[in-house]
C-alpha cells in the first residue's frame, strides 16, 4: 500500500506519517532524506543530485521521483510505504502515477489533514528546531525541558526562517497555488480522506487510523 500524508505547512505531516509509519510497520519516505542518502552514497543519482542542494534550488522532478521509485524497490517497502510531503505538485502526482503503474503498484489513500490558517500560524511562529538533532518543539505545546536547549542531545534551540510570520503567508500562499492542486487531482481517483488535525498528535493519529480505508488496515494486519 502506498499512503500519503498531505496537508499544509504546519499541519503535522512529518509527526503523523512518523506515528503512521511505526503503526503499519512501513517504512516513512522523506525526500530530503533520500537527496542526503544519495549524496552520501555517492552514486550516480547522488552526484545529479549534490549541485542543487549546494545552490540551494529545488531538484528538479524527474531526479526526485527517481530517488522516491528506487527508494520503493527496496526490500522493506514490498508491504507498503508512507509517503511525508510528496507529491508536492500536480505535475509531480501525475508523473509518480506513471512510474507506480510500471511497477503495478498505485497511490492508495491520501490522508489530508485539515488545519486553519490561525492554526498553521500558532504552530509555525512558535515552533523551535534542534540545530543538531532536528528534533521540534514549541514555545507553549511542547516546550524543551531548558529554554532554548534541545532535551534529546543538548543542541542549540533555533527558528527557521521560513517559520517567521513574515514568512508564514508567503509560505501558505505557494501551498495553495503550488501543492493544493495535487488534492483536486487525487480526488479524482477517489482515494482522499480528511481528517481534522488540530488536536494532540495521540488523537490526530487516532483519527487517521478511523479513516483508513477498511482494506488498508485489513492488509496491514495480514
Amino acid at each position: 500500500m502506498v499512503i500519503i500524508l498531505f496537508g499544509p505547512p504546519g499541519a503535522g505531516k512529518g509527526t503523523q506519517a512518523h506515528l503512521l509509519a511505526q503503526r503499519l510497520g512501513l517504512p516513512r519516505i522523506v525526500t530530503g532524506d533520500l537527496f542526503r542518502e544519495a549524496i552520501t552514497r555517492g552514486d550516480a543519482l547522488g552526484a545529479q543530485v549534490k549541485p542543487y542542494l549546494e545552490r540551494g534550488e529545488l531538484v528538479p522532478d524527474d531526479l526526485t521521483i527517481a530517488l522516491v521509485v528506487a527508494r520503493l524497490q527496496r526490500a522493506d517497502c514490498v508491504a507498503g510505504v508512507v509517503l511525508d510531503g510528496f507529491p508536492r505538485t500536480v505535475a509531480q502526482a501525475q508523473w509518480f502515477d506513471h512510474e507506480l503503474k510500471k511497477h503495478r503498484r498505485a497511490v492508495d489513500c491520501v490522508v489530508n489533514l485539515v488545519v486553519g490558517d490561525d492554526e498553521v500560524f500558532h504552530r509555525l511562529a512558535g515552533r523551535m528546531i534542534c540545530s543538531a538533532c532536528q528534533r521540534t518543539y514549541h514555545v507553549t505545546a511542547m516546550r524543551p525541558e531548558k529554554i532554548g536547549v534541545c532535551d534529546q542531545c543538548g543542541g542549540k534551540l533555533i527558528q527557521r526562517a521560513d517559520d517567521s510570520s513574515a514568512a508564514i503567508p508567503v509560505r501558505l500562499r505557494a501551498y495553495r497555488e503550488q501543492t493544493e492542486p495535487v488534492l483536486t487531482y487525487y480526488r479524482g481517483k477517489q482515494c482522499v480522506v480528511n481528517v481534522d488535525g488540530e488536536a494532540s498528535p495521540e488523537v490526530v493519529q487516532q483519527r487517521i487510523l478511523d479513516s483508513l480505508p477498511f482494506a488498508l488496515m485489513a492488509a496491514s494486519s495480514s
